[in-house]
């Protein structure tokens, strides 16, 4: 499994609203609920499970990066989306820096391995200067998605 292969040109927000962290994470969710990707009436229990995963410490790893992130019984797969914000969002991110690329994911509950390397996955993905440097200068929703598919995206 691959992050492109989790991503749509649909998934992804080449510019997003939001400048906090909070409204990010529910601006990319909502995105995933219009897209069907998660079910309406199960939006409120899976931004819970995000919000408990964010104050127990911070995805905002670092290098404008952050990778929210959750388990849900009411996912049957992994679902993802990509947000970019050119301005940055701030994420009380490990370096304090504001944060320019969110990948947001939810696993099913009982998919810890599957969490775990999808988590470090990403993080190497984006720990690649160039592969930011592209991201960033994308210009749009299927350029970024061209991107992770281009350089194989996180395995």
């Amino acid at each position: 499994m691959t992050l492109s292969s989790l991503l749509t040109v649909g998934q992804i927000i080449p510019e997003m609203k939001a400048t906090e962290r909070w409204p990010a994470i529910t601006e990319i969710v909502d995105l995933l609920v219009a897209r069907d990707r998660i079910a309406a009436d199960y939006r409120d229990s899976i931004l819970a499970a995000l919000k408990q995963r964010e104050e127990t410490m911070s995805t905002g790893i670092g290098f404008g990066i952050a990778i929210p992130h959750a388990s849900s019984e009411h996912v049957g797969e992994v679902v993802a989306a990509f947000g970019r914000s050119a301005p940055g969002i701030e994420f009380d991110s490990l370096d304090n820096e504001l944060v320019h690329f969110i990948v947001l994911f939810v696993v099913p509950r009982d998919q810890f391995q599957v969490h775990l390397r999808t988590l470090a996955a990403i993080a190497k993905f984006l720990n690649d200067r160039k592969v930011r440097d592209e991201l960033a200068a994308a210009p749009d929703a299927e350029a970024i998605l061209q991107v992770f598919t281009s350089r194989g995206g996180p395995r």
